[in-house]
């Protein structure tokens, strides 16, 4: 399913429109601490981080922007709180997207003095809400809802509208799944604005991945989202490569070698699950979009891994080779390994 969406140009990338979804993560250190921050970056983007976001908390933040921007390759987003002047700062610095809630602002004229700055920059904004953030009119008519959470993020957006700001991106963030899942199906109903998703305060480790996945999966299988942030407590890096995970698990990433590999069961008679972690780390990084399987047993292996451009299944003493279902040489047991890599190799280096 293909959601239409408006297209949103955030420094030399665009999200929206029929891009793809672009992976974003966000710096956890002091972003006046330029060298900090900039090493940081380095490793996002190296992990394969396309969007990053820092925080601006004050003069020194806003101004580190243009020596940060300077330096790294990817499009830099301010984030900003209740504070129009830093927003201006951040912008004149030369951030290329800023994060703002116009209900952090007081007053119309300020809401205007930041509008007037994004569009003299041709820049983009994202605004939205979360449940710590929805706006008390919409809690109290409908308590903390995926209605409270749209309608709070849909008045942010007509704040900005007001003014002619018409770059927008929007967020509508739960630190619970399933309610995020209907908080963005909802909001994708109501707009054509590039989304922005995400569980927010998703926790620590595996259980933030899970959570993650389950809502985010679920809405990009629907067509839902422009650009994502995996959020982990832990080392921004960890982000990345679950939000990639999660492209590829979905289907929207499928340059990379996919490695499929049974469970194994009692009939499983060599050390296959061995051999599938090394054939794992033996493709990671390669940019080609390949399958690959290691699978327990000759009588199921060569079958369901059919599909695949080069597959290995084990007995006792041989393992089969195959190629889209049809062996190509049986081998000894001890040599399996070997021959394997070959095979892959070769793979590998087809144009």
């Amino acid at each position: 399913m293909e959601r239409k969406t408006k297209k949103v140009k955030i420094g030399n990338i665009f999200i929206g429109g029929g891009e793809s979804v672009k992976i974003q993560s966000m710096c956890t250190v002091k972003t006046s601490d330029t060298e900090a921050v900039c090493g940081q970056i380095f490793g996002l983007e190296k992990a394969g981080c396309e969007i990053i976001r820092v925080s601006v908390l004050d003069e020194s933040d806003a101004a580190a922007i243009a020596q940060i921007k300077q330096k790294i390759h990817i499009p830099i987003v301010a984030d900003i709180h209740f504070s129009a002047e830093l927003a201006v700062k951040a912008i004149e610095s030369g951030c290329d997207k800023v994060r703002i809630n116009p209900g952090n602002i007081s007053g119309e004229k300020q809401i205007a003095y930041v509008a007037d700055c994004i569009k003299a920059h041709k820049i983009p904004v994202r605004v939205g809400s979360n449940t710590g953030s929805i706006e008390k009119e919409f809690l109290g008519k409908y308590g903390k809802s995926e209605y409270s959470l749209v309608e709070s993020a849909l008045k942010s957006v007509a704040a900005f509208e007001k003014y002619g700001v018409d770059d927008i991106v929007i967020s509508v963030k739960a630190s619970d799944a399933p309610l995020t899942v209907k908080a963005y199906r909802l909001l994708a109903s109501r707009t054509e604005y590039p989304l922005h998703i995400g569980v927010t305060e998703a926790g620590i480790g595996q259980m933030a991945v899970i959570k993650s996945s389950a809502a985010l999966g679920a809405l990009l299988l629907d067509g839902i989202g422009d650009t994502l942030r995996v959020s982990i407590t832990d080392d921004p890096a960890k982000e990345v490569a679950a939000a990639r995970g999660l492209l590829r698990a979905v289907g929207l990433d499928k340059n990379y070698v996919n490695v499929i590999a049974c469970p194994t069961c009692g009939r499983c008679m060599w050390n296959s699950m061995e051999l599938a972690k090394k054939v794992s780390d033996y493709v990671k990084g390669y940019a080609k979009p390949l399958n690959i399987a290691v699978m327990g047993c000759v009588v199921n292996g060569p079958g369901e891994a059919k599909d695949c451009d080069l597959g290995i299944a084990g007995a006792k003493d041989y393992c089969v080779i195959f190629k889209n279902g049809e062996v190509i040489k049986k081998v000894a047991a001890a040599d399996a390994e070997t021959e394997f890599l070959r095979e892959i190799d070769k793979l590998l280096n087809e144009r």
